[in-house]
């Protein structure tokens, strides 16, 4: 199934800045795993790392959905140790990636320049393929405080707010200025129409860290990131799974224009939107876990009344509250984009 609709990045755009209603309802989506893309596209996009046709086929695989954006992100230059996972170790991204654990491993460790903290030449390469219309809602993989939690690990970065609280600032200072750098250098590429960040604060009941650390540590980089976006007249997208009700306020005084990641059990986008919805634009909320389970007549009545509650004033982008993961049926998510085309 394809759908047949010229991209249009003003019309996201207007989702994004609450200026003006949109001529169509713009999807969204943070992240496609590559076995959903594997299965769209009967493509193996893996076995093409390295390969010229690897973006033709990632760009082809959003736009022949009827987006008008494409969404890309390239992680830090920051070596990780490589993860283990022989049974009875710790998960990833817990403890197992680990570091700095003192200020000589701090100084020890090889941080990219500030010239240089991604791999900018896929932007340069996507930029290439998109038709006119479309843009690409780039920035960073893995926010600061996911890339301090890999470095410092969970359990580690909670003894050391105890133990070094200077040392874990010092961490989030370098991640920031990193990240800064990027979203900096990717806001001034006419390609890139918006900025987003995706940084997971949170579980389902509350955030990682106490609000007063976010508001220390993490707060500040994100403000900084949202004013290198404006600056270039571009909107700022977080993507933050979990509990974040303590810290809605503070992220909208951050200047992120829009939010991603919803759960019904968590949040539903609907309640976002009535309690946010004057300050960010909330972005997709149709629960992965309902798209996983339902069969078509639930999914179209589901879609349905999201699209009812959410696209009312034209502000708000139909899509998942979190990902396209690699268990999510094909099928099920291309019912739910057949009926945001009905309703644009």
């Amino acid at each position: 199934m394809t759908f047949a609709r010229q991209p249009d990045f003003e019309q996201f755009l207007k989702v994004l800045t609450r200026r003006g209603r949109p001529a169509h309802l713009p999807f969204y989506e943070h992240l496609a795993s590559s076995g959903f893309i594997a299965r769209r596209t009967g493509v193996d996009l893996d076995r093409l790392a390295g390969h010229p046709d690897y973006w033709r086929v990632y760009v082809d695989f959003w736009l022949g959905m009827g987006y008008d954006g494409v969404p890309l992100e390239i992680g830090l230059r920051c070596p990780l140790p490589a993860a283990e996972h022989a049974p009875g170790t710790v998960s990833s991204h817990s403890e197992e990636r680990v570091c700095i654990r003192s200020w000589a491993d701090f100084e020890a460790y090889p941080w990219p320049a500030a010239s240089a903290p991604i791999d900018f030449e896929p932007f340069d390469i996507v930029a290439k393929l998109l038709p006119d219309g479309a843009r690409i809602v780039g920035g960073v993989g893995a926010g600061p405080y996911e890339w301090a939690s890999y470095m410092l690990g969970v359990a580690g970065m909670a003894v050391l707010l105890y133990d070094e609280p200077e040392l874990v600032a010092a961490v989030f200072a370098k991640l920031g200025s990193l990240h800064l750098a990027a979203v900096e250098h990717l806001a001034q590429m006419d390609a890139v129409g918006a900025l987003r960040q995706g940084d997971d604060l949170g579980f389902k009941t509350a955030t990682f860290l106490r609000p007063e650390d976010l508001r220390r540590l993490i707060f500040p980089i994100y403000r900084r990131m949202a004013a290198a976006a404006h600056a270039q007249d571009k909107p700022f997208i977080l993507h933050s799974c979990g509990n974040l009700d303590l810290v809605y306020d503070d992220l909208a005084d951050c200047g992120i224009d829009a939010k991603h990641s919803f759960e019904d059990t968590i949040l539903p986008v609907e309640e976002f939107k009535a309690r946010y919805g004057h300050r960010m634009t909330p972005l997709g909320g149709l629960d992965v876990d309902v798209i996983c389970r339902s069969d078509e007549a639930t999914l179209r009545r589901y879609a349905r009344r999201k699209i009812e509650q959410c696209f009312g004033d034209g502000y708000w982008a139909l899509g998942t509250g979190n990902s396209l993961t690699n268990y999510m049926p094909v099928e099920s998510y291309l019912v739910i984009l057949e009926e945001g085309m009905r309703a644009s």
